[in-house]
């Protein structure tokens, strides 16, 4: 299954743009200060870094089950606009991540993800640690 494919994914609004995801400033997913809530941020950053995982070995689609074993979010700044999300993963790890996978048919992998808003402006950092198992 797609990342974005998701129903909670779909029912908050997040959407695919090239490679990286976005949610609209929007009414129905804004805190009591007016501002994006922070669990549809954590959504969104969460989203991407599977999304992220899922471009990086596209080989594994339904021959794994990935599933989130860690997560750490900074909130940075409020989220007044429009949001996007941006991942990355070093090499060091996906290649450590190879190897787990081919000796074990299970291993894990960070991934990082910063969400701005349309100005640039970095409202949280994120770091996702994936679990993946051969089935």
């Amino acid at each position: 299954m797609k990342a974005t494919d998701i129903p909670f994914v779909k029912h908050i609004g997040i959407e695919e743009e090239n490679t990286a995801l976005s949610l609209e400033f929007k009414e129905d997913i804004l805190n009591h200060i007016k501002t994006i809530h922070a669990s549809a941020q954590f959504t969104l950053a969460e989203t991407q870094s599977g999304l992220h995982l899922q471009s990086l070995f596209p080989e594994l689609e339904g021959k794994v089950v990935p599933v989130l074993r860690d997560a750490q979010i900074k909130y940075k700044k409020p989220a007044q606009k429009k949001i996007t999300a941006f991942s990355s993963a070093d090499e060091e790890g996906i290649e450590k991540f190879r190897s787990q996978f081919e000796k074990k048919g299970r291993g894990s992998l960070q991934i990082n993800v910063e969400i701005k808003d349309i100005n640039d402006l970095l409202t949280c950092q994120a770091t996702f640690t994936w679990f993946v198992q051969a089935l």
